[in-house]
């Protein structure tokens, strides 16, 4: 490790959740952080040839992984600290003594941390600012610093629904629906898709502040984008084209005032609304997902932005809300590389 620079740490766990906090909490107290990795072959090769000062692991299904984690031990020349277990809820006491405990092997294996050469706060400090940074409550949330487009017409209301409850936990993004469907059918589209767990549908008011875990149903009377400070924006005019809402129209309008922080999923569909805004993401090197055509009522809509070229993943709902979970973990920093102003 160079002189005044801070131990790096790379983290494993089979959780994205857990990967999500373990990564938050090495970050906010001060050390570097290195990949942060599930458990499997491309594990083991990244443990191998990643330049990190120690290895942070805690895996929730400790039976299926036992053989990874042998080959870890084996492997790893540097030291492999376990973890404390599931982490509590982030509100509670016992998040923090959570925290405090992993900070404690962290100083023990690696030593204290650095910062413009002075050590850091202490960790009752470092606790604190780490409950801050962490997966937000219902009262606890932050700014969002990611936003996806859902895209869907026929078929969709069942797709969408599959996808939002199997997305693995809290997970830091928002979405903006644009469902096609008859006036009057937005609140049914609530009740639909309602019953979740760790997200929340919010209206659509101008002005709003979107939060991560926030759900925006995009209204069908009028146009409805959103500004690089995550705030909702209302336009007293139509939808272009034949459809409402217009998804194209929604993911050009995210995807020049976000950039890399959004993305796109299109789920089942007549039509081809989506392929453009699809070509236009792509083109700017944004994530655009489909729904696979076998598992949709209609795959019209996907198919279309797919036989383009402008498709980068391919899945059922299920597979879709999953692969976002890894995508989120793994791509943390380069998805979301600018911090909304709150």
């Amino acid at each position: 490790m160079p002189e005044n620079s801070n131990p790096c740490l790379g983290i494993i766990s089979d959780s994205v959740l857990q990967r999500h906090l373990m990564t938050v909490l090495v970050e906010s107290a001060g050390y570097e952080l290195g990949p942060a990795l599930a458990p499997g072959a491309e594990m083991i090769a990244r443990v191998e040839d990643s330049n990190v000062d120690a290895w942070l692991v805690d895996v929730v299904d400790e039976e299926a992984w036992d053989d990874w984690l042998a080959t870890i031990f084996e492997t790893a020349t540097v030291p492999v600290l376990l973890g404390e277990g599931d982490a509590p809820s982030p509100s509670s006491i016992e998040f923090q003594r959570w925290q405090k405990n992993i900070c404690a092997k962290l100083e023990q294996a690696v030593g204290a941390p650095l910062r413009n050469g002075a050590e850091v706060p202490t960790l009752d400090e470092l606790v604190e600012s780490a409950v801050s940074d962490a997966p937000q409550t219902a009262t606890q949330r932050e700014t969002a610093s990611c936003v996806w487009v859902l895209g869907a017409s026929l078929g969709g209301p069942v797709a969408v629904k599959e996808f939002l409850h199997e997305l693995p936990g809290p997970l830091p993004v928002a979405f903006v629906i644009a469902q096609h469907i008859d006036p009057g059918f937005e609140d049914t589209l609530t009740k639909v898709w309602g019953g979740l767990e760790h997200f929340q549908f919010v209206p659509v008011e101008a002005g709003r502040r979107i939060h991560h875990g926030d759900i925006v149903i995009a209204p069908i009377d009028q146009v409805v984008t959103m500004d690089h400070y995550a705030q909702l924006q209302c336009q007293q005019t139509p939808w272009q084209g034949p459809y409402s809402p217009c998804i194209d129209q929604l993911m050009i309008a995210l995807a020049e005032q976000l950039g890399a922080q959004t993305g796109a999923i299109l789920f089942s569909g007549m039509g081809d609304d989506g392929s453009k805004g699809a070509a236009f993401m792509r083109e700017r090197g944004i994530e655009v997902w489909g729904q696979t055509a076998i598992s949709c009522a209609n795959s019209s809509m996907p198919d279309s932005a797919r036989q383009a070229g402008h498709v980068t993943f391919s899945g059922t709902p299920t597979e879709l809300a999953h692969q976002l979970g890894r995508y989120l973990t793994d791509n943390g920093d380069d998805a979301m590389t600018y911090s909304a102003t709150t």
